[in-house]
C-alpha cells in the first residue's frame, strides 16, 4: 500500500514502491515564510505524487497593533500569500516575540492547519520550532510559534558560501534524525526548503513548520517519507556546491544548467567531499544508485539517517594557528638606546654591537684571575667536607633511633587517613532547559536498592546528547564536606557514558554548568564508573551530570535508543 499523508495525517506505509522524485514536474507560484517572515526568491518544484490544493486569494486584513486573545500584538506582517498571512507578534503576558499564522476561520484549508499545528505541537521534539498554541476564535484561525531571534535561516548561510564538510555532515546528520522521530509519530513536513532550516548560535539545526508549512499551502502526498528524504538530499546538495538540484533558480541559489539533468556534486564544484556528495545524490536519485559506488537508494529519513552514521565520522576543521610576532631585541636591550645612528635620529631598531674587548693580559690582570680561581677551590672543598660531616652524623642519629624511624606523628596521620561515606540528605532532578528525565525516579538513586534506577528518556542521537547540553541529579550532602570520590552504577554498558560531578550553590542553582566548579569527570563502556577528585572540593551540593549515553534497545521504561540509568550514588570526602 503506498503511503499518503497531508501534513499532519498518519504515515500509512513506510516501505512502498515509490516512483522517481527528482523530476521537476511544475513550478507553482510559493512564498515561502521564513525566520523573519519573508518570502522566498524563488519557485518551489511540485515533485510528483505532491498536489497543491486551490486556496482564496484574500488573507484577513488586520494592522499592526493588533491583538489576538488579548495577549498576542501583531507587529509586523511579513507573508501575506494564498489567503494567508504570517506576522511577527509580541506575547504581551510572558514578554516574548513569537510568529503567528492567520487565515479566515471560513478558508477551506483552516481545518486542515489547525489539525496540522495541534499535531506538530504534540511532538514536542526540541529539533523542530515548537508550535505554542493553535486557536480557532473571532471568524479567525492563527497559529502561534516559537521566534528565534538568535537563529539563521540555511538561505542567508549559503548565500556567503557553500558549507565546509563538517558543517554539511551536522546539517544531514540533525535533520535526518528529527524528521525520522517526526515520521515515526506519522509527521511529514513536505516544505523542507533552505528557508525552513535555522541555524542557531550554539551549531544546531532546528526545523520549523513542521506539517504547518504544507497544510498552510494545500499541498499532501501520497510518499510523505519520500518527499522530505529527497528535500533533505536537496539541502545537503546545495550545501555543499551552493547551488540548487534542479533547473530553476531558487532560494538565491542558481539552478543546475538546463537539459543535463541531475549531476553529481562533485562535478559542479571541485573539492566536495566524496561520501557527502554520494549520500546527496542517494537521497535525490531515489530511483537509482549512484555511479560511483552502486549503493541503494535512501527513500525514508530513517535510512538516510542510518547512512550518515555509517559513514567516517567528520572532524571539525582544526582551529586556525596564529604565529607570535617575533620577538626582536631592541637597542635599549643591547644598552645602545637613543644612540644617534648616521641619520642623526633614534631608533628602537636592532643595532650591529662590536665584540667585547679583550681581557686583562698584564701580569696583574694574570695575577688576580688565579687569586680567585685558589679561593673557589678552597671554598667548594670546605663545603663538601662540612656536608659530608653533617651527613655522617645525621645517620649515626638515625641509626641509634629506631623508634624515630618507625613512629609516625598525628599530624602524618591525619594526612593519609581514608575517605569517610558522606550521607545524601535529599536529590532533586536538574533540567535548565525545562524538561526533565524522570522525577519521580531520583530516590532511587541512593536508596540502597540496586535493582531500582533513575532513568534518562531515550534519545535518537548520541552517545552524545545534542538536543540538551546534559541530564543530571543535584544530591544534599546536608552540610560542606570535602568531596573526593563518587562510586556510580549504570543500567546499560556500551559505546560510551560521561560523566562529571560539579559543586553546586544550592538544590537549584542558578550558574551554568560551565560555571560551576568541577569536582573530577570520567568516561566509561562499563556498568560502573568511580570518580576520584585530584583536589577534594568542599561544598554541600553536588551536581551529577550526564552527557554522553549509550545506545540500549527496547525496555518496558523506554524505546531504544540513546540512554542511560543510574542507581547506588556513593560520595566519600
Amino acid at each position: 500500500m503506498a503511503e499518503r499523508s497531508t501534513a499532519a495525517v498518519d504515515v500509512a506505509d513506510n516501505s512502498g514502491n515509490q516512483p522517481p522524485a527528482a523530476h521537476a514536474a511544475k513550478a507553482t507560484a510559493d512564498g515561502v515564510d521564513t525566520q523573519n517572515g519573508r518570502a522566498a526568491d524563488g519557485p518551489m518544484p511540485e515533485k510528483d505524487g505532491e498536489r497543491t490544493s486551490a486556496a482564496p486569494a484574500t488573507a484577513p486584513e488586520l494592522h499592526s497593533g493588533h491583538k489576538l486573545a488579548r495577549r498576542y500584538r501583531l507587529e509586523e506582517c511579513v507573508t501575506r500569500l494564498d489567503g494567508f498571512s504570517s506576522w511577527r507578534a509580541m506575547d504581551e503576558k510572558l514578554r516574548r516575540a513569537v510568529g503567528v499564522h492567520l487565515l479566515p476561520a471560513d478558508h477551506p484549508r483552516a481545518r486542515t492547519v489547525l489539525a496540522a499545528a495541534r499535531s506538530s505541537a504534540l511532538l514536542g521534539d526540541p529539533r523542530f520550532v515548537q508550535v505554542l498554541d493553535a486557536v480557532e476564535e473571532n471568524d479567525l484561525v492563527y497559529v502561534v510559534h516559537e521566534w528565534l531571534p538568535d537563529a539563521t535561516e540555511l538561505t542567508a548561510v549559503l548565500a556567503a558560501g557553500p558549507l565546509e564538510p563538517h558543517e554539511a555532515y551536522q546539517l544531514v546528520s540533525q535533520v535526518s534524525q528529527a524528521m525520522t522521530a517526526a515520521h515515526r509519530e506519522g509527521l511529514a513536513h513536505l516544505r523542507l526548503t533552505p528557508s525552513a532550516i535555522l541555524r542557531t548560535s550554539s551549531g544546531q539545526y532546528r526545523i520549523r513548520g513542521l506539517a504547518v508549512n504544507a497544510a498552510l499551502r494545500g499541498i499532501t502526498s501520497d510518499t510523505p517519507q519520500r518527499a522530505d528524504t529527497e528535500a533533505i538530499g536537496a539541502l545537503l546538495y546545495a550545501a555543499l556546491t551552493q547551488r540548487w538540484p534542479y533547473e530553476n533558480d531558487a532560494y538565491g541559489l542558481a539552478g543546475l544548467p538546463k537539459g543535463v539533468g541531475l549531476i553529481a556534486p562533485d562535478q559542479v564544484r571541485a573539492g566536495v567531499h566524496r561520501g557527502l556528495g554520494e549520500l546527496a545524490m542517494r537521497a535525490l536519485a531515489n530511483d537509482g544508485a549512484t555511479a560511483s559506488r552502486q549503493e541503494p537508494p535512501c527513500t525514508t529519513p530513517e535510512e538516510l539517517s542510518k547512512a550518515v552514521a555509517a559513514m567516517p565520522r567528520i572532524r571539525p576543521p582544526e582551529p586556525a594557528f596564529t604565529a607570535p610576532p617575533e620577538y626582536q631585541h631592541t637597542t635599549y636591550q643591547q644598552g645602545s638606546y637613543g644612540r644617534p645612528l648616521a641619520t642623526g635620529r633614534t631608533t628602537a631598531q636592532s643595532v650591529v654591537v662590536g665584540p667585547p674587548p679583550p681581557p686583562l693580559q698584564s701580569r696583574t690582570g694574570r695575577a688576580l684571575k688565579w687569586g680567585v680561581a685558589a679561593l673557589l677551590i678552597a671554598a667548594l672543598g670546605l663545603g663538601s667536607w662540612q656536608l659530608a660531616d653533617a651527613l655522617l652524623d645525621r645517620s649515626k642519629k638515625n641509626s641509634g633511633d629506631t623508634n624515630h624511624s618507625t613512629q609516625q606523628g598525628p599530624q602524618d596521620t591525619a594526612d593519609k587517613k581514608d575517605p569517610v561515606p558522606l550521607a545524601v540528605k535529599g536529590a532533586a532532578e536538574y533540567y535548565p532547559d525545562g524538561n526533565p528525565q524522570n522525577t519521580d525516579g531520583v530516590s532511587k538513586t541512593y536508596d540502597g536498592d540496586s535493582s531500582s534506577y533513575w532513568r534518562t528518556k531515550s534519545f535518537n542521537d548520541g552517545p552524545r546528547i545534542e538536543i540538551k547540553p546534559g541530564v543530571g541529579i543535584i544530591y544534599d550532602l546536608g552540610g560542606e564536606h570535602e568531596v573526593s570520590t563518587a562510586s556510580i552504577a549504570l543500567k546499560h554498558r556500551g559505546d560510551h557514558t560521561t560523566l562529571a560531578l560539579y559543586a553546586a550553590d544550592s538544590m537549584d542553582p542558578k550558574t551554568s554548568v560551565d560555571r560551576m566548579k568541577k569536582i573530577a569527570g570520567a568516561t566509561t563502556k562499563d556498568s560502573a564508573v568511580n570518580l576520584t577528585a585530584e583536589t577534594p572540593v568542599k561544598t554541600r551540593y553536588v551536581l551529577l551530570w550526564i552527557t554522553d549515553v549509550p545506545y540500549a534497545g527496547y525496555d518496558d521504561f523506554s524505546k531504544a535508543g540513546y540512554k542511560q540509568g543510574i542507581t547506588d550514588v556513593k560520595f566519600k570526602g
